[in-house]
């Protein structure tokens, strides 16, 4: 029964159904075509199609990930029933990973997942002031070791993980605007989504219970304010994810996100964002019941300044981030000094796109996250809180080294977008550590006396996405190579199993 559900997957991820071409010339020839345009059209014509030009010269890369129209095949199944909204997605993936940067053998040195993600998304009161929606996330996962790095952030079956009601506010702040207030369960993703994010690699997906309010201005500024329960993502236990167990997640008081950004449109050509955000999390429980946390009392302000990428011009994306407050240096129960937190995160990318029919672009980009010292007193590692981070460091799933704490990587970024139906890309990044005492990103490898350096190594990793059918089913797949460095070499607890290897194929179909 699971070799019969791996081919199935891999079929799913690898087959690529032939595209019926048609030319356009058939148009302008024979029995179609029509009467001969005469000079006053023909140079009527000539100056719509500059017009033209010179809009699509101003257009950026235009390649995207969802459907531009949602096929909506379950709604019309369903007969199209008025003031509903109905649709969902499902999306197998086959990935690997040989020679594991973890330590081993707390985690396998080779393994492979098979996973599943489907959503199913029902929304009534499309056309009126208050809409109810709700959507289903059903997270899977398959053939992997038994101390497979996969855990909650892949397994999560069967989640109501929304569940709202939207109250249309109107005009609210002057006339143009539009806002809305949204309460219940939801996701929600802010600005760059470093801090605030749905995922949309990961096989899982971020989630928050209570109230979000959004506003956006005649002028095209935006304002997001919101206090929420962060979902913990249940069972968390290793029979639990073995066995992709239901249970639903749990929110409580114990673990709070609060705060507001604001977006001013149009500066340089770009945007600015200033916001601020708080975490309040504390212990839960007793006994078996216990949940041991870290107990986090941050306040994460930061600023951002942002250009979307142009055909013929350069795009910028400028974001500093910094972090106070209170947190203790791990989850032990014995743990109970509270630490001083000062980190930081800023993060610098400069991009060109040249004038070509396949859009090519070419950005540099510099990450810089702080790590924690020994001894100090203080905490001083980042807390990236909710955000997402495939889209700047490569995969995640069973690969993802790369994360927003204690990191320094200036990274060469190449990108091909030659039509709506597939975009492509390569990218290196060499990898320091902030602090060479500090457990490196997110490889959970650490020499707490800093002798193994500050080196980690080089990643290269590259994308291809394809709508095999547009606006119906997109193949995604990608390739990342780790070549060790001296630090994840020879730090105590680094595992001896060479450079790492990874790849993944996937495919989505929406309905």
């Amino acid at each position: 029964m699971k070799r019969s559900v791996l081919c199935a997957s891999l079929l799913a991820g690898a087959f690529i159904p032939p595209l019926a071409l048609a030319s356009p010339a058939l148009a302008q020839s024979g029995f179609l075509a029509g009467p001969a345009p005469t000079a006053t059209e023909v140079a009527t014509a000539k100056v719509q199609a500059g017009i033209a030009a010179s809009r699509k010269k101003q257009d950026g890369p235009y390649f995207a990930a969802q459907p531009a129209q949602p096929p909506n095949f379950l709604y019309r199944a369903l007969g199209e029933p008025e003031n509903w909204r109905i649709s969902g997605s499902f999306r197998p993936r086959v990935e690997g990973i040989a020679n594991q940067f973890r330590p081993v053998p707390t985690f396998p040195a080779n393994d492979i997942l098979n996973s599943y993600l489907t959503t199913l998304y029902v929304e009534y009161g499309i056309k009126g002031p208050v809409r109810f929606g709700v959507e289903l996330f059903d997270s899977r996962g398959y053939f992997q070791q038994r101390n497979s790095s996969a855990f909650t952030t892949e397994i999560n079956a069967l989640e109501p993980g929304q569940a709202y009601l939207n109250f249309d506010t109107g005009d609210l702040g002057g006339e143009g605007s539009k806002s809305s207030l949204t309460v219940g369960r939801f996701t929600k993703n802010i600005g760059s989504r470093r801090l605030v994010s749905r995922q949309q690699f990961r096989n899982t997906i971020n989630a928050y219970t209570g109230v979000s309010f959004d506003w956006q201005g005649l002028g095209k500024d935006k304002f997001t304010a919101l206090w929420v329960m962060p979902h913990t993502r249940l069972p968390d236990d290793l029979n639990g994810i073995l066995d992709n167990g239901i249970e639903f997640d749990r929110e409580s008081l114990n673990l709070q996100l609060f705060g507001a950004s604001y977006t001013f449109a149009n500066i340089f050509g770009g945007t600015f964002e200033l916001y601020g955000y708080g975490l309040y999390e504390q212990d839960s429980g007793t006994g078996l019941r216990s949940v041991q946390t870290r107990d986090r009392r941050l306040f994460t302000p930061g600023l951002r300044l942002a250009r979307q990428p142009r055909v013929g011009e350069f795009d910028y994306d400028f974001e500093g981030i910094y972090q106070t407050g209170l947190a203790r240096e791990t989850a032990a129960a014995a743990d109970q000094r509270d630490l001083t937190v000062s980190a930081y995160f800023v993060h610098a990318e400069v991009g060109y796109t040249l004038d070509h029919e396949w859009k090519p672009r070419l950005s540099l980009h510099y990450d810089h996250a702080s790590g924690d010292r020994n001894n100090d007193g203080k905490f001083t590692r980042f807390d990236t809180l909710f955000g997402a981070r495939r889209f700047e460091y490569g995969p995640t799933g069973l690969y993802g080294p790369v994360q927003r704490a204690n990191l320094i990587s200036p990274s060469i970024r190449a990108e091909i977008t030659p039509s709506p139906v597939w975009d492509a890309f390569i990218a290196y990044r060499p990898l320091w550590l902030e602090s060479a005492t500090d457990t490196f990103a997110a490889t959970l490898i650490r020499d707490r006396t800093g002798r193994s350096g500050t080196f980690a190594g080089h990643q290269i990793e590259g994308r291809l996405r394809y709508w095999i059918i547009p606006n119906e089913m997109i193949l995604d797949t990608g390739l990342a190579y780790l070549a060790k460095g001296d630090f994840l070499r020879n730090a105590p607890n680094a595992p001896d199993t060479g450079d790492t290897f990874y790849g993944y194929l996937n495919t989505t179909l929406f309905f």
